[in-house]
């Protein structure tokens, strides 16, 4: 028993020890303007990648889908590695090739043994140096994404968020969606997607980050090594400034009675990545919560709203957001409902942003703000989270911030905090609104901006 008490009392650790313990993120930025950064730990097993700064908002209309386009063509082959040669050399490594395209970052990751980092970061360099883009594979890809499309179609939550971004930024590029437009995709020409990588594929618009048991110094050496060839051969250009993409409150209604379920998707402009007041934004929505039928807890959730959908029958599933760019963002909530049942949602929901504007607790805030620092220290499981974390740090702050610092901000916050930043960007504000579905009981616009104050007597 003495010695159970003893390897007990070892193994404990305070939540500040667990955060002043993480490991440091080294970076080095290479002469060609390509940032290096990495976390060193004891895990047999190491992840690598390519963050780099480009996605559909770099796209005009006419060649929105090609970031979708590249993603898919790099993981077929390179010059050096033509056809299935470059994913069979992968595979002999025991290692796990992914990447994926959002609307301001691509990423290349590849989780591998250790020991075997500097074969990752050379396949890294091929892959995103020499794509083959060879006019056969691009026409099977073609197939495959058009297919991809077909079935995006059904994924109503996603429709959803497509139609947000186009109603909220209309006439904009972050209204293009990540996987561009099937006339777009037929008519997609290898010289349209070898100038979208000559263009956006530069040393300075990338990191390449590392987590695991690797050496920072052994990946600064694979990275000069291998990271030489034509687009890393100087700084190149500078990174182009973006548009300023505009929100617009307004909405986009696609009804279709024959859904058995009506998605709401209601938002409106929140700040951009480096904005410090995103720490009270994503404190408000742990105070609001999130639901799912299949959840347990039924009427003693600690979120009302959730009590309230328990209790009412107001919907199959909630969830608040608060999508981030680089100047702007959408801050807001999506539910799924059954068709008699949209407008009572919508008025608790709405609700429940006039009350964290007037009204939050500081007993509620003390909540959200402990499953706050939980979410965030889960998030951080494992290599590639890790990885995928310091990549997308230094894309849009520059920096990766430790979770140290994290945990101070959302300490300094209170409920004054909370109901002053959600007056900033809630109160009495023109939201935009994306409907998808059985929505004939969806208020109109006019009646849904009324919504978004109280009048107090």
């Amino acid at each position: 028993a003495a010695l159970l008490t003893l390897t007990r009392n070892r193994g404990a650790a305070t939540y500040a020890q667990t955060l002043q313990n993480i490991p440091e993120t080294q970076v080095t930025t290479l002469e060609n303007g390509l940032r290096v950064a990495s976390e060193e730990s004891n895990h047999p097993t190491c992840t690598v990648g390519v963050w780099i700064e480009a996605g559909s908002r770099y796209e005009d209309p006419k060649t929105n889908g090609a970031a979708f386009f590249v993603e898919h063509m790099a993981l077929k082959g390179t010059k050096k590695r033509p056809g299935s040669a470059f994913e069979k050399e992968v595979e002999s490594l025991g290692a796990h090739l992914n990447g994926y395209t959002s609307r301001e970052q691509t990423a290349f990751y590849i989780k591998a043994l250790s020991k075997d980092m500097p074969k990752a970061v050379e396949l890294l360099s091929d892959l995103v140096q020499n794509c083959a883009l060879e006019d056969s594979q691009i026409e099977k890809e073609r197939v495959v994404i058009l297919q991809e499309l077909k079935e995006m179609d059904s994924n109503l939550a996603d429709v959803t968020f497509d139609y947000l971004h186009a109603t909220a930024y209309q006439g904009t590029s972050l209204a293009h969606t990540v996987e561009g437009t099937t006339d777009n995709i037929k008519r997609m020409t290898r010289g349209d997607l070898a100038s979208y990588v000559d263009t956006h594929f530069k040393a300075p618009r990338m990191v390449l980050a590392a987590a695991g048991g690797i050496s920072h110094k052994e990946l600064v050496d694979a990275a000069k090594q291998h990271f030489t060839g034509a687009p890393f051969t100087s700084k190149g250009d500078s990174v182009p400034a973006l548009k300023r993409c505009r929100f617009t409150g307004s909405e986009i209604r696609a009804r279709d009675d024959g859904l058995p379920l009506a998605h709401i998707a209601l938002a409106v402009e929140g700040p951009g990545w480096a904005d410090p007041d995103n720490v009270v934004l994503n404190v408000a929505n742990a105070i609001i919560g999130r639901y799912d039928r299949t959840f347990g807890g039924g009427k003693n959730q600690s979120s009302k709203l959730a009590t309230l959908a328990v209790e009412h029958n107001l919907c199959h599933s909630f969830e608040p957001f608060n999508t981030c760019y680089s100047d702007t963002g959408l801050f807001g909530f999506h539910f799924v409902s059954d068709p008699l049942s949209v407008d009572d949602m919508m008025f608790c929901a709405q609700g429940e942003w006039m009350r964290l504007c007037t009204s939050t607790t500081e007993s509620e805030v003390t909540r959200a703000k402990n499953y706050l620092r939980n979410a965030m220290v889960a998030q951080l499981d494992g290599t590639t989270r890790v990885c995928e974390n310091i990549g997308s740090h230094l894309l849009h702050y520059g920096r990766r911030i430790p979770l140290e610092e994290w945990d101070a901000r959302i300490s300094a916050v209170d409920a004054k905090m909370v109901r002053d930043v959600c007056s900033k960007y809630i109160y009495d504000k023109c939201p935009a609104i994306a409907a998808v579905g059985p929505i004939e009981q969806l208020l109109d616009y006019n009646r849904l901006r009324s919504a978004m104050y109280w009048v107090r007597l």
